[in-house]
């Protein structure tokens, strides 16, 4: 009994003495956000096998956002950059939480202007409450001055697949540009 007890103590010290494998929150080996069929902003259904071999990072967000969504999306724009020739094997998707404002038309106009290959994607407002409850996130409208003019509350941060299709980090609003890249180029690397 003393021996086991002295491994597992052993055993606990050798864990808290390693680094963390990456940045963002892991998310291996969950039981939620497995795929999606929604529509892209070229009017085409997409799923998430379509983008196999790519890493995806997926957010979920609204046009008419004040400050959240366009900073996520400016910085994976950066991302994108100091990636350099890996950023082909990275998808960006923006997922709208807002289907009665953000049409297919407005998504094309906003997401292209981050990166041109970043994709929007849309459904109706039951897909779309179906989309964000498989990913656990959470989305509420807040009145404005003017019916058109309400704000959406909504979860900040980004999930990412790796390669083959695996959902496996959560990426916080506010990930610095660096640690993302550096945890793209691990999940790309087989990591």
């Amino acid at each position: 009994m003393r021996r086991l007890l002295l491994a597992l103590l052993i055993a606990l010290l050798a864990a808290c003495g390693q680094s963390q494998k990456f940045n963002a929150t892991e998310l291996t080996g969950i039981d939620w956000g497995k795929d999606f069929a929604l529509t892209d902003h070229h009017g085409k259904l997409r799923r998430l096998a379509d983008f196999k071999g790519k890493a995806v990072v997926m957010f979920f967000g609204y046009t008419q956002c004040p400050d959240v969504c366009p900073t996520n999306m400016g910085n994976m724009r950066e991302v994108m950059v100091k990636l350099g020739p890996y950023a082909e094997r990275v998808q960006m998707l923006f997922m709208t939480i807002d289907p009665e404002r953000d049409t297919p038309q407005l998504l094309a106009q906003y997401v292209p202007t981050f990166h041109p290959s970043f994709l929007g994607l849309y459904a109706d407002p039951v897909t779309t409450l179906a989309t964000a409850k498989e990913f656990k996130v959470f989305y509420q409208k807040q009145p404005g001055s003017t019916p058109g003019t309400y704000t959406v509350d909504h979860t900040a941060g980004s999930y990412v697949f790796d390669p083959q299709g695996r959902l496996r980090l959560y990426l916080k609003h506010g990930e610095t540009p660096d640690h993302i890249v550096e945890d793209l180029r691990k999940l790309l690397a087989g990591k």
